[in-house]
């Protein structure tokens, strides 16, 4: 299984934002993570609702709408 890790992108498992896709952009805990995607807010997730991917990309900046244009362009 992929790690839990910043830039690993991620499908969300519960919750309304369920099966979109998602991208860490920060590890809180070993129980909680920091996530954005174009259709999942940036919020707090624990890390049992995501089924991290292969996938990952870099987290450059802190600056949301520059790291939502990446996740854009990685998953397309």
């Amino acid at each position: 299984m992929p790690a839990i890790e910043v830039g690993r992108i991620c499908v969300k498992l519960a919750g309304r934002e369920a099966g979109e896709k998602c991208v860490i952009m920060e590890v809180i805990d070993d129980k909680f993570v920091e996530v954005v995607g174009t259709a999942v807010k940036n919020r707090r997730c624990n890390v049992k609702h995501l089924e991290p991917l292969e996938e990952t990309m870099e987290v450059k900046s802190d600056d949301i709408e520059k790291i939502k244009k990446d996740f854009e362009a990685a998953v397309a």
